[in-house]
Parts: C-alpha cells; structure tokens; sequence
C-alpha cells in the first residue's frame, strides 16, 4: 500500500487512471476475530480504515484505536461514517458483487433474493450444509462461477495486473468450499457477513468518537512511529496484491513497531499455505523474525478469505 504498491493507486479495475475511488463501502471481515485475541482493551492497536467497521467496532469495545489508509477518498469516507454516521455508500467491490448477484438471480431460482432470505433465517448449521449443498451449490452456479472467476474469466480481466494473481487459480470451487465451510460452522442467523455476500445488506456502524485517522501506507506510518507504539495490528488486503519485498518490510514493519508479545491479525484471499515466498509466510524460520504463530484463530465467518493468520510478536505472548 505504497507508491510501489497496487493499493496506492486507489483503483482495483484495468485501463482506469486518474483520482483516487472508493474501493470498498462495506468491509467484509469479522471483527469478532480480533475481539477474541487482542491483548484486553484498553489497548493500543492499529487497523486498515477501509470502510470504517472494524475500526468502529473496536473502539466501541474500549480499544485506543488507530486507523491507517493509503486512499483519501477510503481514509475520509471511513471517518464520514465511523464519526459522523453518514450512511454507506456503494464501492467498487459492491458494484461487482451487485452485477455477479443480479446476473446469478436471473438465472438461478435459488439465487433470487426470497430464496436467499429463507436460507438466511436458519440457525442450525448441519441444515444449512444441507440446503447449500441440495438447492444452492449446484451446477448452474458452478458453470457460472467457473464462467466468471476462473483466471481467464471476465473478472479477472478487470481487474489491474497488480491483482490478478491474488486469487487461487480454481476461485470458483475454492470460494465455494469456503462458504460450505462457513454454513457449516456458524449459524445464518449470526452472520451478518454471509448477509452481506448473498444479499448486499449489512448494519451500518454505530457512531463513536476517539479514533485516530492517519493517511499513510501502513507499512510507511509503522515504520515511523516510536518501536513498541502498539499493542496489536489486524492488516487485512494488505499483502493482496503487493509482492515479496513488500511482504518483507511489511513484517519487519509489524516487528518493530508491536511491542513483544503483542498479536497481528494477518487476512488475505490468498490460500492458507506456508511455503518459501509467499508474501503470507511469516514465520520466524525466515529471514531471523521472530513473528510466530499462535494457537488456531477463531472462526472467521466471512468465506472470502483464505488466510487469516494470528500471529505474535518477539517474547513471550
């Protein structure tokens, strides 16, 4: 997420120049994943602004929390309504869930919003495998989204070079084993991130004062501050898209600036892999860090994500 990276153009489609976008109008992580292994608030800890709503849900748990974004447009709409309470707007990622939502409808009676809402109002997960598998995932939907998410698919060509290679080669069947996994695991009725996959539909945030909004690269404003500054750091998208040598500064960057013991959240659509140069990879075999990882992370319950990686800083956690 700076000059060297694809996030600093504030644009995620090919063949599009000019002023900054709003990317992201919603964010599709759970907050419950850091609520569950930070350090107790209050607590100092450092998240990408995006949207506002991890941010939001932070502070709103006692957190003295930071909020970093490259994007000016991201960094101001995420104060608009984390502060202010202004209401959500539509970003790039929901305009191309909105036209993959409308094109799977049309085609795909399960795929129409009453359908989607029954399905949604479950709350026993081995039903809800059950209904995913016998009336959702089925071959329409595995042509089209084979169709769409495949590398040589309309998707793909859309987006800039810089992201085209973050999702598995096979999405389709990924992302749809990820959502089996999902239902599988969490009923529908506490879920509002499978809410806002299948139906565009999510609460916005409740308003809260505190938060501190820095323009900056994460890893730049990191690198910057006093070592020890913070207690924990979530990054999520962050290594989507920026390669190796990023990866590295990046991690270098959490290092130094988390005091020991402190925890990072790391998510990316990448898969979950650890093998010599993937950008995800941080483990303390490598390059002399001491990043490590910790126990399990909890279930997250948004399928768009194949890593997500709790991690501890140099000492004991």
């Amino acid at each position: 997420m700076s000059a060297g990276t694809p996030w600093s153009h504030g644009r995620i489609l090919a063949g599009r120049s000019g002023s900054p976008r709003l990317l992201f109008g919603r964010m599709y992580e759970d907050p419950g994943i850091e609520l569950a292994v930070f350090p107790a608030a209050p607590a100092r800890v450092l998240c990408v602004a995006s949207a506002g709503d991890t941010a939001a849900a932070l502070a709103h748990a006692g957190y003295e929390v930071t909020a970093v974004d490259v994007n000016p447009r991201q960094l101001d709409y995420a104060r608009a309504r984390v502060v202010d309470g202004a209401p959500a707007r539509t970003g790039t990622a929901e305009r191309l869930t909105a036209v993959g939502r409308h094109v799977t409808a049309g085609l795909l009676p399960a795929w129409q919003p009453t359908a989607l809402r029954a399905f949604l109002r479950l709350d026993d997960p081995a039903r809800q495998l059950r209904w995913w598998h016998e009336r959702i995932d089925g071959a329409g939907l595995r042509l089209l989204t084979a169709s769409a998410l495949r590398p040589a698919g309309p998707l793909t060509a859309l987006l800039r070079p810089g992201f085209r290679g973050v999702a598995p080669p096979r999405f389709d069947a990924v992302l749809r084993a990820r959502t089996a996994r999902v239902v599988a695991s969490c009923p529908n009725t506490a879920n509002p991130l499978l809410r806002l996959l299948l139906l565009g539909e999510a609460p916005d945030p409740v308003p809260v004062s505190g938060i501190r909004f820095v323009r900056a690269d994460v890893a730049e404003h990191l690198e910057s501050v006093p070592a020890g500054s913070y207690d924990a750091v979530t990054l999520s998208n962050v290594l989507d898209g920026p390669g190796r040598a990023y990866a590295r500064r990046l991690r270098a960057a959490v290092e130094r600036a988390v005091r020991p013991g402190g925890v990072a959240v790391l998510r990316s659509v990448r898969e979950d892999r650890v093998e010599q140069g993937d950008p995800t990879s941080w483990r303390s075999d490598q390059d002399g860090r001491h990043l490590r990882g910790a126990s399990p992370s909890p279930q997250e319950r948004c399928p768009l994500w194949g890593t997500v990686r709790v991690l501890h800083t140099g000492g004991n956690p």
